[in-house]
């Protein structure tokens, strides 16, 4: 049993520590390395919480903000403003980089919804589906939903699976209003959404009142707050993936159903679908006239 593994000029120690079962430390090093190039352009600018594993999943895991004083220089960083004052975070630059997180037994990395150069100006917005219950094509219905109506607001939506019970619909912004306007677009969006289809979707905060409709979540929207990375893995068991889909893909594809290895043969026969996400960048200002329009 080796005690240590070079991946992209990264030292891996303890490389065969399974993180999932059947996948290990090094595994997921070398996962990181392979997707890195459709991975980083989702990743860059962007200050990273890191959600770490040192005993793999089945253990006590924990997150992480603030970047630790033993990360080399060569770790990229960003300082941001928080209500206990500033603090650095990692910022996923390169691929060794990436790979350097996977050595910290960082199963997954949630990123931020806005970059460096506009912080509090989120180039993302993201409508989080979480389903209360099991049914799958009721899920689907009401993510086809959602992304009708951003569709028709004149934004450009676009869908992943999320490694876990449900599916995110995400629409990339010109960084332009701040977290407070884009919230409250996307709230009065899933308000819209939940008067017109009162039977599928919910709003409320607290599980017990959900019943077994799908809960909106818009809170994501908010400075600081996080998502899953795109191509990340997540910790729960199979080390299922959030990954980037195109729409027609949803009447296939379950919210879980990609892993590590289906990833990797998905990339290597298509490209990624997200490509193009920054391109098509739309401001607020005609996606508010519409939702006006829509509710008067």
């Amino acid at each position: 049993m080796a005690s240590t593994e070079t991946v992209h000029d990264v030292e891996v120690t303890h490389p065969d520590k399974e993180l999932w079962r059947g996948v290990t430390k090094t595994d997921l090093a070398h996962y990181y390395d392979d997707v890195a190039d459709v991975m980083l352009p989702h990743l860059r600018d962007r200050p990273v919480s890191m959600q770490r594993f040192p005993d793999g999943i089945g253990g006590h895991g924990f997150y992480e903000k603030r970047i630790p004083a033993h990360f080399p220089e060569w770790v990229d960083r960003v300082t941001v403003p928080t209500a206990d004052g500033e603090q650095e975070q990692v910022v996923v630059s390169n691929a060794r980089s990436l790979v350097y997180l996977a050595q910290q037994a960082c199963v997954t990395p949630h990123v931020w919804l806005s970059r460096r150069r506009h912080l509090h100006q989120p180039d993302l917005l993201v409508v989080d589906l979480d389903p209360s219950g099991r049914d799958l094509p009721a899920l689907r219905r009401a993510t086809r939903l959602v992304g009708e109506l951003l569709d028709g607001l004149g934004l450009v939506p676009f869908l992943r699976t999320t490694g876990s019970r449900g599916y995110h619909v995400t629409v990339p912004l010109r960084p332009e209003a701040g977290f407070d306007e884009v919230r409250a677009v996307a709230a009065e969006a899933a308000d819209l959404l939940v008067e017109r289809e009162p039977g599928l979707f919910t709003r409320a905060a607290r599980v017990a009142d959900r019943g077994d409709l799908v809960y909106l979540d818009v809170l994501r929207n908010g400075y600081g707050q996080t998502v899953v990375a795109p191509y990340a893995p997540r910790a729960r068991p199979g080390a299922p993936v959030s990954t980037p889909l195109e729409w027609e893909e949803l009447s296939s594809v379950e919210p879980d159903g990609y892993d590590l290895a289906r990833v990797r043969r998905r990339l290597a026969q298509r490209a990624d679908p997200w490509a193009g996400l920054r391109r098509r960048a739309r401001g607020l200002g005609r996606a508010r006239e519409r939702l006006a329009a829509m509710r008067s």
